[in-house]
């Protein structure tokens, strides 16, 4: 599959950065989706590039700093300018007291060295949740950073649409980032005009749902002990909104079959990907790679056209009768 010759770029809200609107999720090469082996996260990384991504989203949780370290060899052996946001905060306890200034700081600067950069181009606060995102101490903090020149750009990741409308009140925030896919429609109801028309970006999470909307998984799919879907399928470790799209496992496979015959002939990836790109509010969506063949996959997206209003029907009526009962109050 030749590579295409520009990906369509999105502008990420206040950062002022063009992004592509295939993104790269680093979740996956950092830790908690099986073991995947360097040489293949470094292919990845550089098969997505090749093909034109140029965002890259990490965290420093991901494999305690495994994959902020692989993404920062990554950019030393890259010429092209590259857009890398990390996130912060799920390294210690959801304790409110433990959210100030020099622990962010001092996370910043770890950040920072693992990626080999002098200033972060955007930070993220991981899913802490409403009690921290509504202290305006924390938004002072960063700001402060911001000055100081440790980050270009602050924004963050949450849970639910409600955090999200609120950090869209927050005047630094260049971005939020949230789970919307086939599975999780809810933010397109209100969250998206609403970051469109506060120059918010909007980096697309989970777009498909932990693999659920690959079509590959199947009723007797089992997952190795490190991976989320395998120890998180209770919300045991962390959100259980975060494994699956917070879908039961069996209704998200028969919910699958039925996106799966509205999609035709476009397989189901290319169809769940281009999906959320049809919302012109989503700055960029970042699905994960393990290998660089599914890192191609995921960019080659970029250059589908526009779905067809049939299917986009048919999607929301799948979401309503079947989904929606589960996840749309819940998130």
């Amino acid at each position: 599959m030749a590579a295409p010759s520009s990906m369509p770029r999105r502008r990420l809200g206040k950062t002022g950065f063009d992004v592509g609107v295939i993104g790269f999720g680093a979740w996956a090469i950092g830790g908690s989706w099986g073991e995947v082996a360097e040489t293949d996260a470094m292919a990845a990384l550089h098969a997505a590039a090749d093909f034109g991504v140029n965002f890259f989203d990490t965290a420093d949780a991901y494999g305690d700093g495994r994959s902020e370290r692989l993404i920062g060899r990554f950019l030393k052996e890259r010429s092209e300018r590259l857009v890398v946001a990390t996130k912060m905060g799920r390294r210690v306890p959801l304790d409110p007291a433990l959210y100030t200034v020099d622990n962010f700081r001092s996370w910043i600067e770890r950040s920072r060295d693992l990626l080999g950069v002098e200033r972060l181009d955007l930070t993220q606060l991981h899913c802490l949740g409403d009690e921290i995102y509504r202290r305006p101490d924390v938004w002072e903090a960063l700001d402060g950073l911001r000055q100081e020149g440790l980050i270009a750009n602050y924004g963050v990741s949450v849970e639910t649409v409600d955090e999200g409308m609120h950090a869209l009140s927050i005047p630094g925030i260049a971005s939020v980032q949230i789970i919307f896919n086939l599975f999780r429609q809810k933010p397109a109801e209100t969250f998206l005009p609403a970051a469109a028309a506060a120059d918010v970006g909007v980096i697309a999470r989970v777009p498909l749902a932990s693999g659920l909307l690959t079509g590959k998984l199947a009723a007797d799919s089992t997952f190795p002990a490190g991976d989320h879907r395998n120890f998180n399928r209770h919300g045991e470790a962390f959100d259980i909104g975060e494994t699956f799209s917070g879908v039961p496992y069996e209704l998200g496979l028969a919910a699958v079959e039925r996106i799966r015959a509205a999609a035709g002939d476009l397989a189901l990836t290319r169809a769940a990907l281009s999906w959320i790109l049809m919302f012109e509010p989503v700055s960029t969506v970042i699905p994960g790679a393990k290998n660089a063949t599914q890192a191609i996959d995921n960019a080659s997206v970029a250059a589908l056209g526009p779905l067809d209003p049939g299917f986009m029907a048919e999607a929301r009526e799948i979401y309503r009768e079947m989904i929606a009962p589960v996840v749309h109050e819940r998130w």
